[in-house]
This record gives structure tokens, sequence and C-alpha cells, in this order.
């Protein structure tokens, strides 16, 4: 993807998140099928087993492919990652850098629980359920009711107020 592109993209999801987080007014498509992570398939080239993963009391499921180090991730820590996101039909709809506060309601719903307990170093996949990601919301380069996948190494933590 280009940079010009990439940066545009990674511009356009983080303005969303936070006109989403701080926005009363959701713009939805009615009726719209939310797609269901146990009856789904996954591309290939995403590497998704379901049975090696932890299955959240959320819905959201994580697995880590690397552990991290140190102190683990926790509401009010500042994190700086890298990330890359997927649909589950292996498309790349968005990856870069980013800092936010766990807790903080800066991300999505699925993304922040799945994002708790990580170490610096580690790389966690991360599958959010459509209810806990963008649900039907329309506007965004991910289609309403979508399974989001997302690769997530965790680079840093600070844990100052």
């Amino acid at each position: 993807m280009p940079e010009m592109s990439r940066s545009r993209a990674l511009n356009t999801a983080i303005v969303t998140v936070a006109l989403a987080a701080c926005s009363s007014v959701e713009v939805t498509t009615p009726n719209v099928d939310f797609e269901v992570i146990e009856e789904v398939t996954f591309a290939e080239s995403l590497q998704i087993d379901l049975t090696q993963m932890t299955k959240l009391p959320s819905g959201v499921y994580i697995q880590d492919r690397a552990e991290g180090t140190g102190e683990a991730l926790a509401a009010g820590h500042r994190a700086h990652l890298s990330y890359s996101g997927w649909l589950r039909t292996g498309v790349l709809f968005d990856e870069g850098q980013f800092d936010y506060i766990l807790g903080a309601q800066q991300v999505i719903p699925g993304f922040e629980l799945g994002m708790i307990g990580m170490k610096v170093g580690g790389i966690r996949l991360i599958i959010v359920p459509p209810e806990l990601g963008y649900g039907a919301a329309l506007g965004l380069p991910i289609p309403p009711g979508s399974i989001l996948v997302f690769e997530v190494e965790l680079d840093q933590i600070d844990t100052s107020p």
C-alpha cells in the first residue's frame, strides 16, 4: 500500500474511532447481518485456528503468537503498538503504529479487551466480533457487520499518570 494511502487510511480510522467514541449518535444500516466468528471461514493467509485460541467471556478471541516480558498492560497504561487489521477474508484494511490509553475508550471495545494483559514485545492475534467492533456503522472502509482480525505487537508501556 503506498505510504500516502496507508497514512490516509490510518487517519480515517483514528478520526472515525474518535468520533464514534465521542458521539451519542451512531449512523447504522438497518437489518445488517453480523458475521459470527464460529460460523465463518477465515482466509488461509490469516493462519487462524480457533481451537488454538482463547475465547474471552466477551466473545473476543486472542492468541499470543509471541510472549512479551515485564509488566502486563492494564487500565490506565499508555500502550505504544504496531498493528495490522484485516477482514476475515484476508483483506488488509489498516496497519501502522499508534498510542492509546487502555480503558479510555479511544479504540473499539473488542480491541481494548483483546489487549489486556499483553507484555512489551508480545505479539497477539485478536479476533473481534462485529458487536464489539464497528457493528452496523456506515462510512468506514469496513463493511457493516464485519469480523475484524488484528495482529498487534506491543512496543512499549507507559505506566506514569
